[in-house]
């Protein structure tokens, strides 16, 4: 079993031989990795892991291809001669590619065929799956239906991109390294997704919106665990059903100080519908596995650990969003009460039944001054990390938004008999708009001088044509605009143009429009000095920092009004998809997000902050 000094000390031969089976038969990437070692050597095993996948990555199309065909199709001729490599037959017996019946070996067959036919090489899954121990036969036959249909340039990075995981695997078994926490997390995933709501569960898909039994379901699971293992001091239920664990302080001889400065973090447990297990869920159990370690560990800090499982975030059930974090900044608009569900049930109702009471709400409000600060862990929920096959990345700020339901107003009329010069077309002043977001969205903001230039997003995500029909020029067309930007100015500015084309579009089609703003939020900067925290804790870990936008809301936004607060983005699976049952974290990522956290409550403990006052 090599060690990673050995690594760093070893001439090219040794190296080369040390990494033997790392990647499928391409010593190549072992050879070319060696001459650029760092002059004081690896400083991890992740920093090794991504210099090897930096080899892949600059390599040539034509070597990225051999390096796929290198390796074996599913189920294929090679596993029924017994000619795999030890590495191969280890993966593909531990996924039960080696069990399949008649009828799913012969379907593997004939998918093995047609992607071959369709791309040109062999279909590429790291079958072990997020948590090392092998993916479900239907799991795999699943992906790689889906996977059929991708782009070919796409579905070759998706190839190395699990050619890389493949080798992440491999060198932890060849090292002997366990991501222990990370499994930890990954089976807090796998159990509190037992628990859906109606309808949901009986599809296999995760769906928990506030306050149903499926959701007072998980809010018990996680006081149980946070009580049972992982030795928090308080364990409750709030007033709007936040789950919150805090593990206390400790003095000079270790005893606990409840009366301390906390670090406040966290993240929600509920979901959207047919979501993933770890949107929200991953900021939670990341701060429990840390807390988890430093109670197994006999240890105290200098402050305390507040962990806040928030109660709704998504808005699913209810109108109303971040009901959670928003009461504890002292937001929550006891109109809200009177809000009704798809089942006409009023929010106050549900309160009662879950024995919350509304009345208490005010008294959870936080008072800043005894709070060093907001952190949050979360997947990115987007492909920037994937892509440039980094496992963490840095938040700078989150993007604020404008939202708008519109409506464009024309001339229905016979689709054979009106003149093409002649129509008042709402659905295609609906398309001259949504093409004019995607032009206008893409173009750089810049800030003022000494600012990095912000960055927009624009999206029309609904269209619809009341009573359409094929024969008929579209008289009305409902739209719907998504507007963000890592700035206010930023945004409102992407607005001001949006609504001055939306003017235009209307006067040169002869239409007229209904607009009405539905949803305002600022943006959320992170605080130079956390975000600096979360950068060093990166780093000490041997790898890159990279700094990205947020595009999506998330709690730490509502409490950046009430205290400073910073963000780390962990790497999804499958693209970095979210709010998809394809949603994934693999267990190295997730421990790796458990080591940053570890590493930025040492530091602070190693130099302590003033509680905030924000």
């Amino acid at each position: 079993m090599p060690t990673l000094a050995e690594i760093n000390a070893a001439d090219q031969p040794t190296f080369v031989a040390l990494l033997h089976g790392t990647y499928e038969h391409s010593p190549w990437i072992a050879e070319r990795a060696w001459p650029q070692r760092p002059a004081g050597g690896y400083a991890s095993l992740d920093a090794l892991k991504l210099a090897l996948a930096a080899v892949v990555d600059s390599a040539s199309r034509d070597e990225q291809i051999a390096l796929v065909r290198a390796h074996p199709e599913l189920a294929g001729k090679a596993m029924v001669s017994k000619t795999l490599t030890a590495e191969s037959t280890n993966e593909q017996g531990k996924a039960g590619l080696t069990d399949c019946s008649p009828a799913e070996f012969a379907h593997i067959q004939q998918l093995n065929a047609a992607y071959n036919a369709r791309f040109g090489w062999p279909f590429i899954l790291a079958v072990r799956g997020a948590r090392g121990v092998g993916l479900h036969r239907d799991h795999i036959i699943a992906t790689f239906e889906r996977r059929l249909a991708g782009q070919p340039d796409w579905e070759l990075a998706e190839c190395l991109r699990n050619i890389h995981r493949i080798a992440e695997l491999r060198l932890a078994d060849a090292f002997g390294v366990a991501p222990t926490q990370g499994d930890r997390v990954l089976d807090w995933a796998e159990q509190l997704a037992v628990h859906s709501d109606p309808g949901y569960a009986e599809l296999g898909q995760l769906t928990v919106t506030y306050l149903t039994d499926a959701h007072r379901a998980c809010a018990r699971q996680l006081m149980a665990w946070m009580t049972n293992d992982c030795g928090f001091d308080e364990v409750s239920i709030d007033a709007v059903g936040n789950v919150v664990g805090v593990y206390h302080a400790g003095d000079a001889t270790g005893a606990p100080q409840a009366d301390a400065p906390r670090l406040l973090t966290g993240s929600h447990y509920d979901t959207v519908r047919n979501g993933g297990k770890y949107d929200g869920r991953l900021g939670i159990f990341v701060p429990m596995a840390v807390v988890a370690g430093l109670k197994a560990a006999g240890r105290r800090l200098p402050f305390g650990i507040e962990v806040v499982g928030f109660a709704e975030e998504e808005g699913q059930r209810y109108k109303a969003t971040f009901l959670g974090s928003g009461a504890l900044i002292g937001q929550f608009d006891m109109g809200w009460l009177d809000q009704l569900d798809a089942d006409g049930v009023p929010m106050r109702v549900a309160m009662a039944a879950a024995g919350l009471n509304p009345q208490d709400i005010a008294a959870i409000r936080r008072d800043p001054s005894r709070y060093l600060g907001f952190v949050e862990v979360h997947i990115e929920q987007g492909p920037v990390l994937t892509e440039l096959g980094l496992p963490l990345g840095v938040v700078s700020s989150i993007n604020g938004s404008v939202r708008y339901l519109g409506e464009f107003i024309g001339m229905a009329s016979h689709a054979g008999t009106t003149p093409m010069g002649r129509r008042r077309d709402a659905a295609a002043a609906a398309a001259e708009l949504a093409l004019y977001v995607e032009r206008r969205a893409a173009e750089p903001f810049q800030a003022e001088a000494g600012g990095e230039p912000a960055v927009c997003v624009g999206t029309v995500g609904m269209l619809e044509v009341p009573n359409g029909s094929i024969n008929v020029v579209p008289g009305r067309c409902r739209f719907s605009l998504d507007l963000r930007a890592t700035s206010n100015a930023a945004r409102d500015a992407l607005a001001t143009d949006v609504l001055a084309e939306l003017g235009a579009i209307c006067r040169r089609r002869g239409l007229h429009f209904l607009l009405e703003e539905t949803m305002r939020a600022s943006a959320a900067p992170s605080a130079p000095a956390w975000q600096a925290r979360w950068e060093t804790a990166v780093a000490a870990l041997g790898l890159p920092v990279h700094r990205l936008p947020s595009g999506a809301g998330h709690d730490a936004m509502k409490l950046h009004e009430l205290l400073p607060q910073a963000m780390l983005f962990v790497r999804g699976g499958n693209g970095g998809i979210s709010h998809n049952p394809l949603e994934v974290v693999s267990n190295h990522d997730a421990d790796l997000a458990v080591r940053a956290f570890e590493r930025l409550v040492e530091a602070l403990a190693d130099q302590p902050v003033a509680a905030a006052s924000h």
